[in-house]
């Protein structure tokens, strides 16, 4: 028997049940994140579907929905894995707030005998929730809809593609294949697409999910012995959004499903989008046969938006959600946020609900105190392993595959060397980490470069004239 308030993998599906599990979580959250944040936060805010390992949080409007991703994400994650069974994610979702019907509405039997007050005919202003039910069906957020996304330099042939696919003109962009950096609007360039052809075509059966999704879904069934119930749920779809393919390097069975999946959707002429963080070239350990299928059709890339089209982006937000900021402020946050588009909303949310709370007008320094953190993140640019790899093949001119291949000849194994030294001490990876994105190397093998190039560094001044470069770039 499980405990009061705790849900199982069957889905919440009673309203009674779902307030039972969500006053369960509230119970925890509030002294985790302060009663004031609570209040403010999550009072307006109300569990919805919990199905499949994912569970869905409702609030009433895109303020909050992008405060609590920013700052308490974790938190809410934390305490509705306590009272949830098996929970893997949790996504916030606008929903516009209902009045509830009375408890006594019907206690007068004359209120009682209107059928036509419950069940009215199919009205004008019912379209919008229709349409909203198909929107939840296929998984879409109502708020990545074309007409909310700013187009610039760095995203205009991407959007450009996603509007002909949606149009139903980019039959030849099959697989659509978006990559670039987290932030910067794939997910919402996949779900404009998913949104528009649902109103362009009646009753087609439009599928979004994330990778993790797919492989989680995909080892239930196998646990469970139910393939052909899950193959027919993703193979019969007209469109397939499928987020993040990155996830399946390094996935054999979920690699062998995927490719009959993808094959049987494109045999049936589905129309398929994919994104990942990278090109499916650079995905590690993702078979050819997929990654030649992934770029059978168009891949597009976004990139960091510039600063004008950041500050665009920034006066677009404003105006959605109703606050005061100055222009000056504006320019200062596109000015200072460069990295993606996500963090610059974050930061936009923190100042405006300041001045929202405070009322009183936001000064260069109270943004300089509000943003500390994010101001001082930008300023040390985020390193990764696969920007270590490029910067110093193209330093040594060396091909980017030798990073991850069993070569040896010593114009490769040195800036080997050289990558796994800077990756150990510009990010925060792990010696498993570092070895697995070489080529799958052991944690030896790493500890062995590390030592080798820090003596190195010592005697050979070239060598450490050349790292100080390579750092310097990687920083810029």
């Amino acid at each position: 028997m499980e405990p009061a308030g705790v849900c199982s993998e069957a889905e919440v599906g009673a309203k009674e049940d779902g307030r039972e599990v969500w006053t369960s979580a509230c119970g925890l959250l509030s002294p985790m994140v302060g009663g004031d944040a609570f209040e403010r936060w999550f009072k307006a805010a109300k569990l919805g579907p919990v199905a499949d390992g994912v569970a869905t949080v409702e609030v009433p409007n895109e303020i909050h929905q992008v405060w609590i991703e920013t700052n308490y994400l974790d938190e809410l994650k934390s305490v509705l894995g306590e009272v949830c069974d098996h929970l893997v994610q949790v996504r916030i979702e606008v929903v516009e707030p209902t009045e509830d019907v009375p408890t006594d509405a019907a206690a007068d039997p004359a209120e009682a005998a209107k059928p036509s007050d419950w069940f009215p005919e199919t009205r004008a202003s019912d379209v919008p929730l229709v349409f909203d039910k198909r929107l939840k069906r296929a998984g879409l957020n109502p708020s990545f809809a074309f007409d909310a996304f700013v187009v610039g330099a760095n995203s205009q042939f991407a959007h450009a593609a996603c509007e002909a696919v949606a149009e139903g003109r980019g039959g030849a962009f099959n697989p659509l294949f978006i990559h670039g950096g987290p932030g910067l609007g794939k997910t919402h360039l996949m779900q404009a697409v998913g949104q528009e052809w649902l109103k362009r075509v009646e009753g087609a059966k439009v599928v979004y999910l994330t990778c993790e999704k797919f492989i989680n879904e995909f080892i239930e069934a196998v646990r469970k012995g139910d393939l052909s119930r899950f193959r027919h749920k993703y193979r019969t779809a007209e469109l397939m959004l499928i987020d993040d393919v990155q996830f399946l390097g390094g996935k054999d069975r979920s690699q062998e499903e995927f490719f009959h999946t993808f094959n049987t959707l494109m045999d049936g002429h589905c129309q398929v989008i994919l994104t990942s963080d990278r090109p499916a070239s650079e995905i590690k350990q993702l078979e050819p046969r997929l990654v030649s299928r992934f770029e059978c059709g168009l891949t597009v890339e976004l990139q960091q938006p510039a600063f004008e089209t950041r500050l665009a982006i920034l006066h677009k937000k404003v105006e959605e959600w109703g606050v005061r900021v100055d222009d000056g402020i504006l320019r200062l946050l596109a000015e200072r946020l460069k990295s993606n588009v996500r963090r610059l909303e974050g930061g936009l949310m923190r100042v405006g609900t300041y001045a929202s709370l405070a009322g009183e007008q936001v000064t260069v320094e109270k943004v300089e105190h509000l943003l500390r953190d994010l101001f001082r993140e930008e300023n040390v640019r985020q390193v990764t392993i696969d920007s270590i790899q490029r910067m110093v093949a193209e330093h040594y001119d060396i091909r980017l595959a030798d990073m991850t291949s069993r070569r040896r000849p010593a114009s490769i194994a040195g800036p080997r060397q050289v990558a796994m030294y800077l990756s150990r001490t510009l990010t925060k990876s792990s010696l498993i980490e570092i070895g697995e994105a070489f080529g799958g190397r052991d944690h030896g093998t790493v500890i062995h470069a590390v030592r080798k190039v820090t003596s190195l560094i010592d005697s050979d001044s070239e060598l450490r004239d050349r790292i100080d470069r390579i750092q310097s770039e990687l920083r810029r």
